[in-house]
């Protein structure tokens, strides 16, 4: 199999919807090649709101298998506010969670629309973003900054250069290398310097 990036961490849910109809046995393995593939591309964005579900079930659920469909997602912010509306798509992506244009349920169950939800945010900042379970209620509030893991000085000018055609091969080259890096390192750390995870409320 042709990967693009390291397959860890990676993502392990069980969704019911796809063992009732027939989809295996409803276990899902998520790697971030699958967020990339749904972007179309691999950026810092891309790669924090993978590494936010993964702390996010990773504080939800502990040693349990997460349950996709099952999760109620709020975003703080406008769905067309900055990288927003990308790392909403990568949240419904992995975890079912969709807004109200997603499934709508079968005999009422199983539906995914109206899980993921945008909200007013609190001054100008978006974020942070909020993860529910739906059985047991405990919620956990993420967010993520990678400022920590800076960009090569050089990158600005290269890419400024590349959008105003100018670039020699050379340049495009140590742009891709250098883009590439960031992303691999931010990868690498697994969100242990970029995310941060709140318990907001305990299991009821």
């Amino acid at each position: 199999m042709n990967t693009m990036f390291p397959q860890e961490p990676s993502l392990h849910f069980f969704d019911p919807l796809a063992e009732l109809l027939g989809a295996g046995d409803g276990h899902f393995t998520y790697t971030f090649d699958d967020a990339v593939k749904l972007s179309g591309h691999a950026c810092p964005t891309v790669a924090g709101a993978f590494l936010m579900v993964v702390h996010a079930m990773d504080a939800l659920y502990g040693s349990e298998t997460p349950q996709r469909g099952d999760i109620l997602i709020r975003i703080q912010g406008a769905q067309d506010q900055g990288v927003l509306g990308p790392i909403s798509q990568v949240f419904t992506l992995l975890t079912g969670a969709a807004p109200e244009n997603g499934f709508q349920g079968l005999g009422g169950q199983h539906a995914r629309n109206g899980l993921l939800r945008f909200e007013p945010a609190y001054g100008d900042a978006a974020g942070p973003f909020t993860f529910e379970r739906g059985d047991t209620g405990k919620r956990v509030t993420v967010s993520y900054d990678p400022s920590c893991i800076p960009p090569r000085p050089e990158m600005g000018a290269h890419l400024q250069q590349i959008l105003q055609g100018s670039a020699e091969a050379e340049t495009k080259e140590a742009f891709r290398s250098a883009w590439r890096e960031r992303v691999l390192n931010i990868l690498a750390d697994g969100g242990q310097s970029t995310v941060a995870v709140t318990v907001t409320r305990e299991p009821t």
